[in-house]
Order: C-alpha cells, then sequence, then structure tokens
C-alpha cells in the first residue's frame, strides 16, 4: 500500500505497531486516527507489521490510499517503532499501538495545541475505558522538559504524548527488551524545551489478556523484572553524565523506577531470597536503600518501609494480600 501526500512534511506521523492484533481492532484504530480533524496532507498513517502470522492487506483494501504498509520479520516493538521514525515524514509523531484508538474530542485539543503553540511536546493522559466525553481544555506550560520531570512523575507509555521528530538526533528504542518505554520517555522528555501537559485522556489504551505486559508464563515475567533493571542502571549512568538540573530530574525517575522495580518483584515472586537478590544489585549501583526524598507521599512511605528489615517483612506479607483482595 501507498500512501499518497499533498505535502512533504505532514504535521503528524501516526506510527501504527501491528502484531497478531484482531483485525477489527485494527480497523477501529485506523478509523480513530482518520476520524480526526486533520486534513490528508496534514497526516501520515504508517504501520509497521513487526512480521505478523497472517498479513492483514485484504482486510485493509478500504485504506489503500490512506496508509504506508510496511511488513519485516518479528523482531518486537523497539525495531518496529524504529523503523516506523526511520520512514516518516511528520514535523510531529505519535506512537499508537494497533489495539488502542485515539479518543477524538480530547485528541483534538492536543492538536489545536500544536498547531497554536508550535510545543516541542504534549503529554496526555490515557483512558482504559475508551469514552470520548469533552474535558476542560486545560493544558500546563510551557515548561522545560526537565523542570517537568522535576516535580512529576511520568507515565512512561510512548503513546501519550506528541512530540517534535527533530528532538529525537539519534535516540532509538533499545531492541529486544521489555519496558522500552521507561527508558525512552525520560530521554525524550528532558530534550524538550516548550512542553505542555494535561489531565485530558485523548488515548485509549486497551488492557488485553494475553498481552505481552500480562503474562504469567515465569521465564516472561523473569525477563521483565531483568529489563526493569536495565532500563534502571541506564539510566542511573547517563544521569551521572548529565548537567546539574537535568542530573536531579532523572534521579527522581530513576528512585521512581527504582521503588516501583522492588514492588514488582514483591508481587511478581513473593520470594524474599529473591527479592534480597534484587535489592543488593541495586545497592551495589548506590540505589539502595532509595534516596530520602520527598517525591510523593507514596514514595515516602514505601521508601520508610522497604529501607527496614521489619518493613522489608511486612511489605512482603501484605502487598500480595491487597491485591487478591481487590
Amino acid at each position: 500500500m501507498q500512501n499518497v501526500q499533498m505535502s512533504e512534511t505532514p504535521l503528524i506521523s501516526f506510527i501504527v505497531t501491528y502484531y497478531n492484533i484482531p483485525i477489527d481492532m485494527l480497523r477501529e484504530c485506523i478509523e480513530s486516527i482518520l476520524n480526526l480533524s486533520l486534513k490528508e496532507e496534514e497526516r501520515e498513517i504508517i504501520l509497521i507489521d513487526d512480521g505478523s502470522d497472517l498479513v492483514p492487506l485484504d482486510e485493509l483494501i478500504d485504506y489503500r490510499d490512506q496508509i504506508i504498509y510496511l511488513r519485516h520479520k518479528n523482531m518486537g516493538l523497539s525495531d518496529a517503532r524504529n523503523k516506523g521514525i526511520d520512514i516518516c515524514k511528520g514535523k510531529y509523531i505519535q506512537f499508537v499501538d494497533a489495539d488502542d484508538c485515539i479518543i477524538k474530542s480530547n485528541y483534538e485539543q492536543c492538536l489545536e495545541m500544536v498547531k497554536a503553540k508550535d510545543p516541542d511536546m504534549i503529554l496526555f493522559c490515557l483512558s482504559r475505558d475508551g469514552i470520548d466525553v469533552d474535558s476542560p481544555e486545560w493544558f500546563n506550560g510551557p515548561l522545560s522538559g526537565t523542570e517537568y520531570m522535576r516535580h512529576n512523575n511520568l507515565c512512561a507509555s510512548a503513546c501519550s504524548y506528541i512530540f517534535r521528530k527533530k528532538m529525537l538526533v539519534g535516540l532509538r528504542f533499545t531492541s529486544g527488551i521489555l519496558h522500552e518505554d521507561e527508558e525512552f520517555t525520560p530521554q525524550l522528555i528532558l530534550r524538550a524545551e516548550t512542553l505542555y501537559n494535561t489531565d485530558n485522556c485523548a488515548y485509549y489504551y486497551r488492557e488485553r489478556v494475553g498481552s505481552i505486559q500480562n503474562s504469567k508464563d515465569p521465564d516472561q515475567m523473569k525477563k521483565k523484572l531483568d529489563d526493569a533493571e536495565y532500563v534502571i542502571f541506564e539510566l542511573d549512568h547517563l544521569a551521572a553524565t548529565l548537567p546539574s538540573a537535568e542530573r536531579v530530574a532523572l534521579q527522581r525517575r530513576v528512585a521512581q523506577l527504582s521503588m516501583d522495580h522492588i514492588y514488582n518483584v514483591i508481587m511478581t515472586t513473593h520470594s524474599e531470597k529473591v527479592l534480597d537478590d534484587y535489592l543488593e544489585r541495586l545497592r551495589r549501583r548506590g540505589l539502595f536503600p532509595l534516596p530520602e526524598r520527598e517525591y510523593t507521599r507514596k514514595y515516602s512511605y514505601f521508601r520508610k518501609m522497604i529501607n527496614t528489615k521489619l518493613g522489608k517483612k511486612i511489605l512482603l506479607r501484605t502487598l500480595p494480600l491487597m491485591k487478591k483482595e481487590k
């Protein structure tokens, strides 16, 4: 399929990544982009097929003049997105997973901000129910990405923002790892000179049974933990090379990820021995005990608990039970 563009530089490239997703979901995803008020010359839809078992072209014949379709062997989400980055022409980029959708009215507000303010980034929220309801046209900014990260936790999903392509300058997703968004997003935000954020839910994130993130396979669960550790160590190494303001901002993110990682080790393994092994590796990197900072109430409480032997035992015993009760 070819995409006939009226302009060499569309306003925004939608990079849609697809792998063994039901065709109805893929069609719904594409329709949600086409339903936006963008003119044909303002948008570019690039569908990257990451080696799906069945080629979806026969089911997408209605969109043959609206999308660019590229198929390559299965290499994972990172490589699929990187391929989209390499070929897209848009001034801005929006990543979209093929089982998700754009929420029209709220996303239109983000597009209006892009056109009116010409920012580096617009951050928005994800919806778990996909309901398209009008939200207040509230945007905070402009501020730098560094300033935003110093005072806020992140939604690291690469689908939760629109960003200027020129910001990338060689930045790509790391191939073969899970939690690739957690490594990519903080680095991208630090590059933003003008950033706006909003509480508007502009993107429907569909939580599917059987997805990689929800897998209960022991090997896959271990990989998730090990890759999370890899990302923490990579970001910590990067932070040490940055100027003071950027370093402080990224250190906050590293501390938050370390807390989340410890929590996930507890919830995944229920094992004090396994937890101690992960904590020891964090300790050797100077990341445990967790830094004494008042980032959030949750962080402060968790830090105080996990930093003591008694608190650690309480967390190991109570956290899994709290999840079961939910």
